[in-house]
């Protein structure tokens, strides 16, 4: 029986990306969560600008923080500028909250970031994933197992 799918969430402009998260971490379920920023952080992400390249989530005092991203400041912000590496809150629901933090406490699981992006509606949003971490091994049998499918989709298409 296969795994199902994520679930593929309504993304209109993708601002930043963990591609390498991917590869580091098996990732078990994907969340979609709210982040309280400030005017000019939201400036700056709609510019495109910001990293989640080394970011992480935890979880304090029933809250979840987005830890190590980088927002650059806004060229036009003078005085109201934010701090570029500032700890940032991400919106879940409690019931959401309480589920990470058992999964994180217990089964030794990371909440790693996948993505920024702005929605339909023109919100930022965190692309969250429960992951646990893969040691070498199991990242060159990743590898070998993608290349084994690219391999059989190539011979289907040649034999037919």
């Amino acid at each position: 029986m296969s795994r199902p799918k994520p679930v593929q969430f309504d993304k209109k402009k993708i601002v930043a990306e963990n591609r390498r998260a991917r590869f580091d971490y098996a990732i078990e379920t994907v969340y979609e969560a709210g982040i309280a920023l400030t005017g000019t952080e939201v400036k700056s992400l709609r510019f495109g600008q910001g990293s989640i390249a080394e970011s992480y989530a935890d979880i304090e005092e029933g809250a979840v923080w987005l830890i190590n991203s980088n927002v650059p400041e806004f060229s036009h912000g003078n005085r109201y500028n934010h701090e570029p590496k500032r700890r940032r809150k991400l919106l879940l629901h409690e019931r959401e909250i309480n589920k990470l933090h058992g999964a994180v406490a217990r089964e030794g699981m990371t909440l790693v970031p996948l993505s920024v992006y702005f929605n339909a509606q023109g919100r930022a949003k965190v692309e969250l994933a429960l992951a646990k971490g893969r040691k070498d091994h199991d990242k060159r049998a990743a590898i070998k197992e993608r290349e084994w499918k690219k391999e059989a989709g190539r011979l289907m298409r040649e034999r037919g």
